[in-house]
């Protein structure tokens, strides 16, 4: 199997040469392993040495700084032609001609050539738990280095510096929420960059962080700042590390699979290399076979993990289509229509649909039956707002990544109209730029058939239009309404049968009827509910009377008017006549429905 390929170093290095950029932002997978080959053998590293190795070529001299770690030199002869570049710079004599002067030099002469000789050295070692000196010293190195000296370079070679954790150097947050060192380095950075002689020099500056988000904004929003984005690993980058990882086992010690490696690459979607590894040690240290189900709750975890609990969590209801009452051309539907486009990944595929509806219509528990019968990943998203500043923008950033790497997943969202928002003038920035994001991926020719987004919420005219247009969820939005007719019965026979288990006969389903208009399929589910508590209280089934007489004492909460608007808009808004009650609905029907909104809507009814 070939060394993967890794893009990201590819497209990096264009920038570089080509002197697009003389300062370059790595995001996204960056605490990850990457695969090289040294020496005729490949191994996997992490980022920074993997760059390091990558970069280190006769015209570079490649400088790393790590957070309070030492600024340090890949090649230690490349330490000493700086020195000695540095020297000349601050005194017009290199190393040597320096050591002579100060061997012939008189007492005084011969302290200041000292105090020379030392303050590099000196910055160096104070530079290791002192960021904001690091960073002026680096800033210092690149204006040493395209300094010109009797018509001469100081240094043949360009500086290559990688910076690591640029997002803790220079965090973002309100200037004055800045300490006085972290406004400093801004300042320093900001100038740094914005230099007319670095920008057009060919020393260049690589900062590594998770999110250009992450960054100060008076870093990040630099036009000489370009960003290139690192991916979770494919499947192909997967399979491989599995086989390398086996091929250094000893025979004793290869991994016991349920499976092949191709179908254990595929179950670990959405996993780093870094977490693989964990998995594949674990089970070889203990000496048994992986299972598919450790390995799909390791990828659950690692998801959650990475987003956070209370950002999305793992589906899995245990209901399904067969076990819903009523709803019947709905289920059909579904089962004949939906369904099948979804598991689809050509040009086909729904990017997803929207469900609407009154509340307590049954929506989300219909939703997730669909979800159960369907053998794909299924997050539910439930919140990616963040009450820290600027972490929305990050947790996005995360989600992508993650549903860019899963193969196929469905993304459920309950309550919809509260996770998405509008762009108008009057939404927040982060609102705006957060639902902007949400409609780009939705409508991403890349990414449909893999992702789908399934919206469910009972006020659908609060998600904003643009998410609601056809290449988006308005390419299908389903209404999930009160039961009528034979559903309605079927939910009357359903609602008694736990105490009356012989059934309703006609007069009593239509005295039934009558008791209980209006009801919703929630409130035929609270009336079961109640029926079975009280029954088991008088210890045995009801009458029909005892019934009835629960039917009347029930008193519907004032939620009528709300819950016809909801109704009506999710009428309106419907893309399918076959799903309306009436599918030969006429526009003059449709105006009365528009009507009869307005008309609420001066209520004071949303």
């Amino acid at each position: 199997m070939n060394t993967p390929t890794h893009d990201f170093l590819r497209a990096a290095g264009r920038i570089l040469n080509s002197g697009q950029a003389r300062t370059l932002l790595l995001t996204g997978n960056i605490y990850d392993l990457f695969c090289q080959a040294r020496d005729g053998q490949e191994e996997y590293a992490p980022l920074l040495p993997f760059l390091a190795t990558n970069w280190t070529l006769p015209g570079l001299i490649v400088i790393v700084y790590e957070l309070n770690g030492p600024i340090h030199f890949v090649r230690a002869a490349d330490a000493d032609k700086l020195r000695d570049a540095w020297l000349k710079w601050r005194s017009g004599l290199d190393g040597n001609e320096l050591a002579i002067k100060r061997m012939l030099a008189k007492a005084k002469e011969a302290e200041a050539l000292d105090a020379i000789s030392s303050t590099y050295d000196d910055s160096l070692r104070k530079a290791v738990n002192n960021p904001t000196l690091a960073l002026e010293l680096l800033r210092q190195m690149c204006l040493c280095s395209r300094t010109v000296i009797n018509g001469q370079r100081l240094l043949d070679q360009n500086l290559l510096i990688l910076v690591e954790g640029a997002d803790m150097l220079l965090p973002d947050a309100p200037i004055t929420s800045l300490s006085d060192f972290d406004r400093q380095r801004v300042a320093i950075c900001h100038d740094w960059f914005s230099d007319p002689g670095f920008v057009n020099g060919g020393d260049s500056v690589v900062l590594i962080a998770e999110s250009r988000s992450l960054l100060h904004h008076r870093i990040a929003r630099l036009p000489q700042l370009l960003e290139v984005e690192i991916p979770s690993p494919d499947d192909a980058t997967r399979r491989h590390f599995i086989a390398w990882f086996n091929r250094r086992q000893p025979e004793a010690s290869k991994i016991k699979l349920w499976s092949t490696q191709e179908e254990l690459a595929k179950t670990t979607a959405g996993l780093s290399l870094h977490a693989l590894m964990q998995l594949l040690k674990g089970a070889v240290h203990e000496q048994r076979a992986l299972t598919q189900d450790e390995v799909i709750a390791k990828v659950e975890d690692f998801i959650q993990g990475q987003l956070g609990e209370d950002i999305v969590e793992f589906k899995k209801p245990t209901h399904r289509l067969k076990d819903i009452v009523g709803f019947s051309r709905l289920k059909e539907f579904l089962k004949n229509e939906f369904m099948p486009r979804l598991e689809v990944t050509g040009p086909e595929a729904l990017p997803g649909a929207a469900v609407s509806g009154p509340i307590g219509g049954g929506k989300t528990y219909m939703f997730e039956a669909v979800a159960a019968e369907l053998d794909m990943v299924v997050l539910t998203l439930k919140s990616i707002r963040s009450k820290w500043f600027g972490e929305t923008d990050v947790i996005f950033e995360r989600l992508r990544r993650v549903l860019n790497a899963l193969s196929k997943v469905l993304i459920f969202v309950d309550e919809a109209d509260t996770q998405f928002g509008g762009v108008g003038a009057d939404t927040h920035e982060t609102e705006r730029r957060l639902t902007g994001k949400v409609q780009a991926m939705m409508s991403d020719p890349a990414l449909r058939g893999r992702v789908i987004w399934l919206l469910v919420t009972a006020r659908i005219h609060l998600l904003s239009p643009d998410i609601r247009r056809p290449g988006r969820v308005g390419d299908l939005i389903i209404p999930v309404l009160d039961p009528e007719g034979p559903d309605r019965e079927e939910f009357l026979r359903w609602s008694v049968k736990p105490v009356l288990p012989k059934g309703l006969d006609a007069g009593q389903l239509k005295s039934l009827d009558d008791a209980t208009r209006g009801y919703s399929a929630a409130s035929f589910s609270a009336l079961r509910s109640e029926l079975k508590a009280k029954a088991k209280r008088a210890g045995g089934a009801f009458d029909f009377d005892a019934i009835l007489a629960v039917v009347r004492d029930q008193l519907p909460p004032a939620i009528e008017e709300t819950r016809r608007y909801q109704t009506l808009q999710a009428l309106i808004n419907c893309t399918r006549r076959s799903l309306l009650p009436d599918p030969s609905v006429t526009a003059d029907q449709r105006r009365e429905w528009e009507m009869e909104l307005r008309a609420l809507e001066a209520k004071g009814v949303r």
